[in-house]
């Protein structure tokens, strides 16, 4: 079914549950945003916060206890109620998915060839040979040395950079037109790291595509996205754009995640910490999850769940606080002096 939708991808209070022998954990909890051709949405967050399965629900992978809910609409078509036939001529083909860890998402009995000439074949019809000529045509593309050698080689003879261009790759074959990166360079060290997010901004250029990169790191955030979706306990503390939000953060939990972001300039100076856990997703407050961590928090923050609504000084920016932003940027800086970091 066809719902108006003017967005290329648009996502509609997504929600994600699973049904565990200790009670039903809610996962995602509301979700909404929008991508277009070109655009560049980040979500951020700490372990746990929902990220990954807010994007395992759009794709239809979630474990077989988990439930979405909610709408995510490609093209106008909702994918969280579309059949799993017609869901499976765009996962991988329309849409397509880069996984966190390359080493476990490919599979180490089959060559690299088979692996990426078997989506070939599958969404678009091409011969053994055909398919072939266009994956090495694709490992060129992401830079692989020796491409038309190293096509016929397994996962393991292949390094940890390697394996995740032969991912990218793979996401690429098809042209797609929403690229999903989970934590595509957590695993490898900053000089890949920096390689790897250069090539996704030359593709990204080169196709249109649009990209959802799930990460922890704001580094990464500051350096490839347009928005920025800030997530905890599964619901949206924060989103707005990238310059926005790093520079001008409305949030506590926003605030104290920049603040915790080592920088050159501060020298020997103690880092910031956002003290205690992740919250308990079966078992969430009523009111903001952050309560507990926050030390602004005020008397309704655990009871009352604040709205989420335009920051009264950016009409870009959402938040869901109840505290003025004053008294964030105050705390913030209050917080900083007292561990003697530079503001």
């Amino acid at each position: 079914m066809s719902t108006l939708s003017t967005h290329l991808l648009d996502v509609q209070q997504l929600g994600v549950q699973f049904q565990t022998p200790d009670g039903l954990v809610s996962a995602v909890n509301g979700i909404n945003f929008s991508l277009d051709k070109g655009q560049t949405l980040g979500i951020v967050g700490e372990s746990g916060s929902g990220k990954s399965q807010s994007v395992l629900a759009m794709m239809g992978l979630l474990a077989s206890n988990g439930r979405a809910t909610g709408k995510v609409l490609y093209q106008g078509k909702d994918l969280i109620s579309m059949p799993t036939p017609e869901l499976n001529q765009i996962r991988g083909n329309r849409i397509a998915m880069i996984f966190q860890d390359p080493m476990t998402s490919l599979n180490p009995y089959l060559t690299v060839e088979r692996q990426m000439t078997e989506v070939l074949e599958f969404h678009r019809g091409m011969s053994r040979k055909e398919a072939r000529v266009k994956a090495i045509q694709a490992l060129d593309a992401v830079k692989m040395p020796e491409a038309t050698r190293r096509i016929a080689m397994y996962p393991h003879e292949f390094s940890g950079g390697m394996r995740q261009r032969v991912m990218i790759a793979m996401a690429l074959l098809c042209e797609p037109d929403v690229l999903i990166a989970d934590e595509p360079t957590t695993a490898l060290d900053v000089t890949v790291q920096a390689q790897i997010l250069t090539l996704m901004r030359e593709l990204q250029r080169d196709f249109g595509t649009a990209i959802v990169m799930i990460t922890h790191d704001l580094g990464v955030v500051a350096g490839l996205c347009d928005e920025v979706m800030v997530l905890y306990g599964g619901q949206v503390m924060e989103q707005g754009s990238a310059e926005a939000i790093f520079y001008r953060p409305s949030h506590p939990y926003t605030a104290g995640l920049l603040a915790a972001v080592p920088r050159l300039e501060d020298g020997d100076a103690p880092m910031l910490a956002i003290p205690g856990s992740p919250p308990n997703m079966a078992k969430l407050p009523k009111g903001c999850p952050f309560t507990e961590r926050c030390a602004m928090a005020l008397p309704q923050c655990g009871t009352v769940r604040p709205a989420f609504a335009p920051s009264a000084h950016d009409a870009t920016v959402q938040r869901a606080c109840h505290l003025p932003l004053e008294e964030v940027t105050h705390n913030l800086l209050r917080l900083k002096a007292q561990q003697g970091v530079s503001a």
